[in-house]
């Protein structure tokens, strides 16, 4: 494709005044102002006819990539004509589900026809990006012609959840929080799984002390406990509507598989078993379990299947689903997000039934956006109707978190840039306190 430069169009915009003056002053010889346009055509013409040249474009695209982290894609240009300028530029198809600094844009360097690019991609949600072309232009000898060529080469990026925070910060994670079950030495007394049956000692809890061993052996016995390794964790990603809508720029359904995979990674290098389950108005993943750490690639497969959904979520029911799955007792995670009254009613009765039998933690994140319209002074009467509003949602929210709360719930409200550290001093925690 051949078409003007900006140089181009300004040379011939200003030649009409000049065309139009010398048919004013000069009527007899009016055809005389027709030289500027003429000479801008020519000018042109040549300019295309020197400036062909053949191009080339690769991407070199990664394996995959994680929501939310942007990377740069190298963009390898080969130009290959006698008139070939030193500055051309590189451009690639669009995908919804990645964004493009400079919207795709970017200037290529050529040293002896050959250059490279960096293009800046973020991806925005799971899936996988498809870029069906790439184009690369460069201007003639004159700078007043655009040549453009496309190269129709398809590449595609899959889109994973985001693990960078599992590889950057997990072995500094582990080792400020993994005080359990390391070493059978250091974990002794302080679970509630049976270990052995010792003579009692100072210092020791005298709760703990077997009165039938005692009596048969006329000697304090005590009984000794370790902590329980294989404890059962069940990450329930409601992935429904509200979920779907992004927080700091990513669906908050993506922010929760995140800090799940944070929090699995710690559980399986602690010996605990885990499942991952996400559902809408139905279930749509419910796995296994699964334990050890090489199962880790395993979660992180299971996790990139969660899908968005417009489905209105459906807690009865879901949760009456999972809790049917469960043969012992477990700990169920459940990351979800609420803004009416009724689906918070249809939430809290429905872990309600849960507790009876296993540990919840609901896991949501704060909303910044009514937060800041509550917090923001007022300019325009219609400010005061939406702090009002958001006021509102906001104590509705607080009034149902309070009621999960009363029922025994253990609730965990985060900001989204925090919310995996706190799941996973939340996990820590339970697990300290031995009511996994």
């Amino acid at each position: 494709m051949i078409y003007p430069t900006r140089m181009a169009v300004l040379a011939a915009v200003i030649g009409a005044p000049v065309t139009l003056l010398v048919a004013v002053l000069f009527p007899a010889v009016w055809y005389a102002g027709l030289g500027w346009p003429l000479a801008v055509l020519i000018l042109v013409v040549v300019d295309a006819l020197l400036g062909h040249a053949r191009a080339g474009a690769t991407l070199a695209l990664p394996q995959s990539a994680s929501v939310g982290v942007s990377l740069t894609v190298p963009a390898a240009v080969t130009i290959t004509g006698q008139y070939v300028r030193g500055v051309a530029q590189v451009a690639m198809a669009r995908d919804p589900l990645v964004a493009v600094a400079n919207d795709g844009r970017v200037d290529v360097m050529l040293d002896d026809g050959r250059g490279t690019a960096a293009l800046v991609l973020t991806p925005l949600r799971r899936g996988t990006a498809r870029f069906a072309a790439i184009w690369v232009r460069w201007a003639g000898p004159l700078g007043l012609v655009w040549q453009q060529a496309r190269i129709d080469e398809a590449h595609t990026l899959p889109i994973l959840p985001d693990v960078e925070a599992v590889r950057r910060d997990g072995a500094q994670v582990f080792q400020r929080h993994a005080v359990q079950g390391l070493l059978a030495q250091s974990d002794r007394g302080d679970g509630n799984d049976f270990d052995a049956l010792v003579e009692f000692r100072s210092g020791m809890d005298r709760r703990a002390i077997d009165w039938k061993q005692t009596a048969r052996h006329r000697k304090l016995y005590a009984k000794e406990y370790r902590t329980e390794r294989n404890s059962q964790i069940v990450f329930a990603i409601d992935a429904g509507r509200q979920m779907s809508d992004p927080i700091g720029g990513i669906p908050r359904v993506d922010r929760a598989v995140s800090a799940a995979l944070l929090t699995g990674w710690l559980a399986l290098k602690l010996g605990d078993r885990v499942a991952l389950y996400a559902f809408d108005s139905r279930p749509r993943v419910a796995s296994g379990f699964i334990s050890g750490a090489p199962a880790f690639p395993e979660l992180q497969q299971l996790a990139a299947a969660v899908d968005y959904s417009g489905d209105e979520t459906n807690y009865t029911f879901a949760l009456t689903t999972l809790a049917a799955r469960l043969t012992r007792r477990s700990m169920i995670v459940l990351f979800t997000e609420f803004t009416d009254p009724i689906s918070a009613d249809f939430l809290v009765r429905a872990v309600a039934r849960l507790l009876k039998t296993h540990l919840v933690l609901v896991v949501v994140l704060r909303d910044d956006e009514l937060e800041t319209i509550v917090d923001a002074a007022p300019v325009q009467p219609a400010d005061v109707t939406r702090a009002v509003t958001a006021a509102a949602l906001l104590r509705d929210r607080k009034l149902v978190l309070l009621r999960l709360r009363h029922l025994g719930v253990h609730v965990i409200e985060s900001a989204y840039d925090q919310v995996a550290e706190r799941l996973v001093e939340g996990y820590v925690d339970l697990k300290r306190r031995s009511l996994l």
